[in-house]
């Protein structure tokens, strides 16, 4: 199975950077299996981008029968050589005010069922000279105010990525972590729109995004972070984090003021 041609399982296929990901996997693709909570919202990607070769299974990947009949359908067509955990959620939210349900559906989503996925394919996947792709965030490497249980989901993502990928090692698995930086879609509420914009953070499109996921795809290095200030951010974090430490500070009275707004 040539690893150009891809044989896909993506989660969150519906979203937008889902969306925009699978169309510019498009012109690579003999497969694509399809994954999200709304069949009718999978169904309307499937046709407006004439996707073939194409099998829809909506569900909750927490659900073992969701998984179970993802594993069953890759495995009637032939095998898989990319699973791509697009799915995530976002809440903007002081912790202390944040339910628990929301911190408990932060880390189900975002942590548990990406790996209860790949744990469910990767038989599948060892057959063929694969790729496990985690789409994260740069707050995968970065802990920022407003966002505690979502980092805390994305760090537990990366360091999921970067394990598996060493106990993988001696076979032909490639798990690999990407990271975009903020993103123009639905999954930003205004508030975290206007956070961005006063704090001058740069946002991208799905399409950016999806670009910059293409040129990932096919090269060798196992983690892409989007953004050369927020690159650079995360690197500062890592080698000096009391520089980071007193820049987010500084910036803690702006993100209060977004984080406050929810209740006027």
């Amino acid at each position: 199975m040539s690893i150009n041609r891809l044989r896909v399982v993506i989660t969150g296929a519906s979203g937008g950077i889902g969306r925009a990901l699978i169309q510019a996997m498009q012109p690579h693709i003999d497969l694509i299996i399809l994954n999200g909570l709304d069949k009718q919202s999978l169904e309307q990607v499937r046709d407006e981008l004439a996707l073939k070769n194409c099998y829809i299974i909506a569900g909750d990947i927490l659900d073992p029968e969701v998984r179970q009949n993802i594993y069953a359908m890759a495995e009637a067509n032939g095998g898989i050589n990319l699973l791509l955990n697009n799915a995530g959620m976002n809440d903007f939210d002081s912790f202390e005010h944040q339910s628990d349900e929301i911190i408990t559906n932060l880390i189900n989503v975002n942590l548990t069922a990406p790996m209860l996925l790949t744990k469910k394919l990767l038989p599948l996947l060892k057959d063929n000279h694969s790729q496990i792709i985690n789409t994260g965030s740069i707050f995968g490497y970065l802990g920022f105010p407003g966002f505690v249980s979502y980092c805390s989901s994305k760090f537990g993502l990366k360091g999921f990525a970067q394990s598996l990928r060493r106990e993988l090692s001696d076979t032909s698995v490639s798990v690999r972590y990407f990271a975009p930086r903020a993103t123009k879609t639905p999954f930003n509420n205004s508030r975290v729109e206007q956070l961005n914009m006063a704090t001058h953070t740069a946002m991208d499109s799905p399409e950016q995004v999806a670009q910059a996921f293409i040129k990932f795809l096919f090269k060798t290095s196992w983690q892409k972070r989007l953004g050369f200030k927020e690159r650079f951010f995360t690197i500062v974090n890592d080698l000096f984090p009391a520089v980071t430490d007193r820049a987010i500070h500084q910036q803690l009275p702006i993100i209060k003021k977004y984080l406050s707004k929810k209740d006027l």
